[in-house]
């Protein structure tokens, strides 16, 4: 009896020859995955599923979103996998944008900073999407406001903060429902203060009903990595996180995303060279590097503190990828053996260990690569919370299609 893997590469119909050459992995690879020696790559499994029809390009619910502070997708990409059409794409960075464009095909191009960008020339639409970067928030009481005769609503109280545009837009377009991204210690920063106007901001001002949950990437990806997520429904509807089903953490670990440099992979310079595809050795640290990582480390050891770099083998869970991981890579630096400098993880296992998989083109330089990443969300789960979304976006949705239609 075929596999699952060996079942979708046939309902693709194609030879073990074919299936390499669509996925990019030997046909060894692929004898050893449909034996069941090991777990297949996401990326093979999409490439697959999507030729055989059955992959996220087949579902549906005919939906319109847009991506603010898109970055590089990756909360988009759990919305395009539930039948979502993205009509409006911002991100200010350049760069960035490069790499959004070599990935989505839009009829759209990313347009920039979304401060600039007035109401009126964001296209309506269901669903909005927003990493949005987390900025201080002056409050003062609503009293001393009256008495200066300012407005004590989310205009005042956002305004000089780019939540103010997420919220601008919200109360202008009225969308079904939202989703909302930031840093877990959003609801501490200013000793909740800040979290407190913009649960008031999308309640009291703009009448949304919402849910919110920190979750850890560590349930889906190899790295611990907590992010408060934000889903507001302008309707009522049974949303429940109760419907999120979280694997167990540490179910997967590194060795899952770094190159085996075994030939079962195909090379990819500049990240992989020669038939074995090994790691490039310019990701290997310097001696001069690797002994400053070590005195810093042994520095902060002996004044009590916990600083230092973080040595890694396939067998562990790394710990945050961040923006500054291009500087020197010390939160995760893979383990090469005792005599052996370790080494940074390369881009494409920057991509793999954020949920990319290995169709997602990377056209920037390493630096940028590394930046990008470590700003980017874990992919698989706002692919998870997007399921969990789909039905009561469909139930908000669909009416309003038929409406149309009729």
């Amino acid at each position: 009896m075929l596999n699952e893997f060996a079942a979708l590469r046939v309902r693709a119909g194609l030879s073990l020859e074919e299936a390499a050459g669509r996925t990019g992995y030997s046909v060894r690879q692929l004898q050893r995955w449909e034996a069941g020696v090991g777990k297949p790559r996401e990326a093979a499994v999409q490439v697959l599923a999507s030729m055989a029809g059955t992959g996220p390009a087949a579902v549906g619910t005919g939906f319109n979103f847009i991506d603010l502070f898109a970055g590089i997708g990756g909360i988009r990409k759990g919305f395009d996998a539930i039948g979502g059409h993205c009509v409006f794409t911002s991100e200010w960075n350049k760069f960035a944008q490069e790499t959004y464009t070599a990935n989505f095909r839009d009829n759209h191009p990313p347009h920039g900073d979304i401060t600039q960008i007035p109401t009126d020339a964001i296209p309506d639409h269901d669903v909005l999407l927003a990493g949005f970067p987390c900025q201080p928030f002056s409050i003062a009481g609503v009293s001393k406001k009256n008495s200066l005769g300012r407005q004590h609503g989310f205009l005042d109280e956002t305004q000089g903060t780019l939540f103010f545009d997420v919220a601008r837009i919200i109360k202008a377009k009225r969308p079904a429902a939202f989703l909302l991204e930031n840093v877990k210690n959003l609801t501490s920063h200013d000793k909740g203060r800040t979290f407190a106007v913009i649960l008031k901001t999308l309640t009291e001002e703009l009448g949304y009903t919402i849910w919110h949950k920190v979750i850890d990437a560590q349930h889906f990806v190899p790295q611990h990595r907590e992010r408060i997520v934000i889903v507001g429904f302008r309707e009522n509807v049974p949303f429940s996180w109760d419907d999120l089903k979280l694997p167990p953490k540490g179910s997967v670990r590194l060795g899952s995303i770094l190159h085996p440099g075994d030939g079962s992979e195909r090379a990819e310079p500049p990240y992989t060279l020669g038939p074995d595809g090994r790691v490039n050795g310019k990701y290997t640290l310097t001696d001069k590097l690797w002994q400053y990582l070590q005195g810093y480390a042994d520095k902060h050891k002996a004044a009590g503190n916990g600083f230092g770099f973080g040595l890694v083998t396939p067998d562990d869970v790394a710990r945050t990828l961040s923006a500054r991981y291009y500087k020197d890579g010390s939160e995760i630096l893979v383990s090469q053996g005792k005599h052996s400098n370790p080494r940074r993880l390369t881009p494409r296992e920057c991509a793999r260990l954020m949920g990319y998989g290995d169709d997602f083109r990377i056209p920037v330089s390493d630096t940028q690569a590394y930046k990008q990443f470590g700003n980017s969300v874990a992919v698989p789960v706002f692919e998870a919370v997007a399921k969990v979304m789909q039905p009561h976006i469909q139930a908000l949705v669909e009416p309003a299609g038929q409406r149309r239609a009729a």
